[in-house]
């Protein structure tokens, strides 16, 4: 219902035509080249392979250890982004213009979360690929809460919070414990880790104490962080840390683990993902688990060659 003063014209078709005018240059998207690696897939299983090793000599109880691709194109990569929030729609939604590049993504993980003097961390920890079958996601739900490896793998990354928040915070607790969350090409297991920042302390520091999250480097973390950088024959750049908000107040933040995220720069899509090792790992399996976590990447690069302006 429009409002109108006595004897006034409605604009409102004139108005409508204004926001829906396109006054600036759009462009398509495409991929230039195909997908590359500096990690085939049998140098990552023998990554993995030493991996397994560290945890059996008792150097590390997990590492996690990632794998990067990159991807040429011309065009728009904001499609990606569309393409992207549309497939695999996530807590954490971003897209970061920096100029020389841009950081964008649909991440499932809150790393370190504070309002009011509570801060939560968000752990995930055991992946599933999801098929969309209903009655096969379920068996496979079920698999995961059952699996000897997905569950220690857990049990240590959720310790690992406690201990990273116990250092800021009493009252630590946890809140859920291996809730099962569905995501479009995975399913997850997830708890939340919570607790009181201690008078003395606030959230920044609370959030440099926690990082980077035991999810994406292993626990011990120095350690599993120094083999990484052994391992991997690239450096990690976003992968692995955080973006989000800190209030402009000082008391409240809110950050996202950058994963299921492109980093974008000189008309090149860089990608990664990891897989959690620890001594009852399987070297294929891991390998798959990485597939798995890039799916929706994948898919969002395919889909994005098909939008329209």
């Amino acid at each position: 219902m429009e409002l109108l003063q006595e004897n006034e014209t409605s604009r409102l078709q004139e108005i409508e035509a204004l926001v829906e005018n396109r006054n600036f240059a759009s462009y398509n998207f495409r991929t230039t080249g195909t997908e590359t690696s500096p990690i085939s897939d049998e140098e990552y299983r023998a990554m993995v392979r030493q991996g397994i090793k560290h945890c059996m000599r008792g150097d590390v109880f997990q590492i996690v250890l990632s794998r990067r691709f990159e991807q040429a194109f011309k065009g728009d990569d904001f499609k990606v982004y569309r393409a992207l929030r549309s497939i695999n729609p996530s807590p954490y939604l971003f897209y970061f213009d920096f100029g020389g590049f841009r950081i964008f993504g649909s991440s499932p993980e809150t790393h370190c979360k504070v309002a009011n003097g509570h801060a939560s961390i968000d752990p995930i920890a055991g992946t599933a690929f999801r098929t969309g079958d209903n009655v096969v996601d379920k068996q496979r739900t079920e698999d995961l809460l059952a699996d000897p490896k997905e569950n220690a793998e857990h049990v240590m990354l959720v310790d690992l919070a406690r201990n990273d928040l116990s250092r800021n915070a009493h009252n630590v607790q946890v809140d859920f414990y291996k809730e099962v969350q569905y995501y479009s090409h995975v399913i997850h297991l997830v708890s939340r880790v919570s607790g009181d920042i201690n008078a003395g302390s606030d959230p920044i520091k609370t959030y440099i104490d926690t990082f980077p999250a035991g999810t994406l480097s292993g626990a011990p973390k120095v350690r599993a962080m120094q083999l990484i950088s052994e391992l991997e024959k690239h450096n990690r750049g976003a992968y692995g840390g955080c973006i989000g908000v800190i209030g402009l107040n000082g008391d409240s933040l809110n950050q996202a683990i950058t994963i299921r995220s492109f980093v974008s720069r000189g008309n090149v899509l860089y990608y990664q993902a990891g897989a959690g090792i620890v001594s009852q790992s399987n070297d294929e399996r891991e390998l798959q688990e990485v597939n798995n976590k890039l799916g929706a990447l994948k898919k969002a690069i395919d889909l994005a060659e098909k939008l329209i302006n």
